[in-house]
């Protein structure tokens, strides 16, 4: 009996230590995978918090290269309409090789890999794209000992680098449509406790394919992302190139002035002394500024077109200076009428008197009026082309040429509308006042307009910033005649690029495009009245921040 119980106790001693062994192990292994599923929840939110594609890309070979052991990984991206996948990352620890992402060197120059073969037919040779035709996962011991694959390509790198590839595990990247957007491909897993190059391990299999899910997830939301920017860059484009092209005449005006407002901007950002030196926009105010240049003009899709484009003063929806011409040469033609009926009415008189000498003076008189009829059209054309300006012995005449007429179906006429006279009349430029105000309007419309676009917060200002452009320090601008530091800097940069853009321009046929000279002295004197402001003046003037875009837009006459 004694002896029994000696042997009941000797085999619960062993159950004992069965059980710890068991309890031990199962700790461990639970232990494994609650720090696995912490390491995913970590990549996972690390993914999703990443807002630059390049780091996230960078991101997704590096975890899944620490989840797996492996000592090299490459990611490529799926390019539907070249049918192809597209290097975007590539490691290897043993050769120091990193390319692609943010901290790697580009990897131009990668050939990418064609999903299909020259006769249409699926490309399953290659192991990437025979994942990402079929959206299975590869995992391959050893890829000298295996025919499913075509390997002659890395068989030959090996030979040329040296390095040898032995195992790989190649996954599909899969978005919520379960469509293949990139193709994650991992080499040589490493024994964790010996080293050695083995095939990848179940677990490690299953903890690359969670983490490959994560990745297709934060992948797709970054796209989705850069192809709503891009959408939304392309329709800002595309109105700014509709305004653009309202007029003739200012094609590519919008285009320009947001490369010479990120020219200073950028200018700005890198100023290490003076008044300026303390202000710095980050990636989201650059973009601000970048989206307000492109938008500052939009308030003109309002604007009518013919004010737009009015390149003369008696312009409308056509050029009023035709009418006149035909409206002249109307009263020229009576004028011979009446010479001719007073010709022939003298030769039928019947008194005895000098007939020759009165005709000579019918036809010196009808001369003089002819004369003065065809010197009065010549102002008007010469008044309309806004050539020079306007002095007051030109707006006279031309107020006396209003109050004249002529009869025409027996209505008498005044040889000038109060309308054309007021336009010929418009001492500097070729816009009426209620036109300047319609100009004028844009730029609050532009505010109307852009606030009603769904910016996200970080671009919230861009209404105010694009809105702001004709403001003055002086408070003499418009819409809201602001002053001072109410005026955001950001269009306060815009301002000056528009203004020595459209001083600059080429493509405005009413006005002679300035030299760099010219151009610089009137912005000299708008800072100088308080128009535009100084330190902004100052740092595109001594930097020259104006020389690479005049090289580029403006003729060989104006770089003086």
């Amino acid at each position: 009996m004694k002896e029994q119980n000696i042997c009941d106790l000797a085999d619960d001693k062993k159950l004992g230590r069965l059980l710890e062994t068991v309890v031990r192990e199962v700790k461990v292994y639970a232990e494994d995978q609650i720090e696995h599923i912490k390491k995913l929840t970590d990549i996972g939110l690390a993914l999703s918090g990443e807002k630059d594609i390049s780091k996230l890309l960078e991101m997704i070979v590096d975890e899944a290269r620490m989840l797996s052991g492996a000592d090299a990984g490459t990611l490529y991206i799926a390019e539907e309409k070249e049918a192809s996948l597209r290097f975007a990352i590539l490691q290897n620890d043993s050769m120091n090789i990193r390319k692609g992402g943010a901290s790697g060197e580009s990897p131009d120059g990668m050939p990418n890999v064609p999903l299909h073969n020259d006769d249409g037919t699926p490309n399953y040779s290659n192991v990437s794209s025979y994942v990402a035709l079929t959206g299975e996962l590869v995992n391959i011991r050893d890829v000298y000992a295996t025919e499913d694959f075509d390997f002659s390509g890395t068989k030959k790198y090996d030979e040329v680098t040296g390095y040898h590839c032995q195992s790989m595990l190649v996954l599909p990247l899969k978005n919520h449509e379960d469509k293949i957007i990139g193709v994650l491909q991992l080499l040589n897993a490493a024994d964790r406790e010996t080293g050695e190059i083995t095939a990848f391990p179940r677990d490690s299999i299953d903890l690359v394919g969670a983490l490959a899910s994560q990745a297709a997830v934060a992948l797709t939301n970054m796209q989705l992302i850069e192809n709503l920017k891009a959408l939304f860059y392309a329709f800002i484009k595309s109105i700014a190139t509709a305004i653009d092209e309202k007029s003739p005449f200012t094609g590519g005006h919008i285009n320009r002035v947001v490369d010479l407002t990120m020219e200073i901007a950028e200018a700005v950002n890198k100023a290490d002394n003076g008044p300026l030196k303390n202000i710095r926009f980050d990636d989201d105010q650059m973009e601000e500024i970048r989206i307000a240049a492109w938008m500052h003009d939009v308030g003109k899709i309002t604007t009518p077109e013919y004010i737009v484009s009015k390149t003369n003063k008696l312009e409308g929806l056509f050029d009023r200076i035709d009418l006149i011409e035909a409206r002249f040469h109307f009263i020229l033609q009576k004028l011979e009428n009446e010479k001719l009926k007073n010709q022939i009415k003298l030769l039928q008189s019947q008194h005895n008197r000098d007939i020759e000498k009165e005709l000579a003076g019918i036809h010196q008189s009808y001369e003089t009026q002819i004369a003065s009829v065809k010197s009065d059209l010549a102002l008007i054309k010469e008044m309309n082309s806004n050539q020079q300006l306007a002095d007051e012995a030109d707006m006279a005449r031309i107020k006396e040429i209003a109050a004249r007429t002529y009869e025409m179906d027996g209505r008498t006429l005044p040889c000038l509308s109060e309308n054309e006279a007021a336009c010929l009349s418009i001492p500097r430029g070729n816009l009426l006042e209620d036109e300047r105000q319609m100009i004028e309007h844009h730029a609050e419309m532009t505010t109307r307009i852009t606030r009603e676009l769904p910016f996200p917060d970080r671009l919230a200002h861009v209404p105010e910033f694009a809105g702001s452009h004709h403001e003055k320090l002086d408070g003499s601008g418009y819409p809201r005649g602001l002053s001072g530091d109410d005026i955001p800097i950001q269009a306060r940069i815009i301002a000056i690029a528009d203004v020595f853009e459209a001083l600059t321009a080429r493509d405005r046929p009413y006005k002679t495009p300035m030299s760099i000279s010219q151009a610089s002295k009137i912005l000299g004197f708008m800072k100088k009245d308080g128009h535009i402001d100084p330190d902004i003046y100052d740092l595109f003037m001594n930097e020259k921040l104006y020389q690479a875009y005049s090289e580029k837009e403006l003729s060989p006459d104006q770089l003086s």
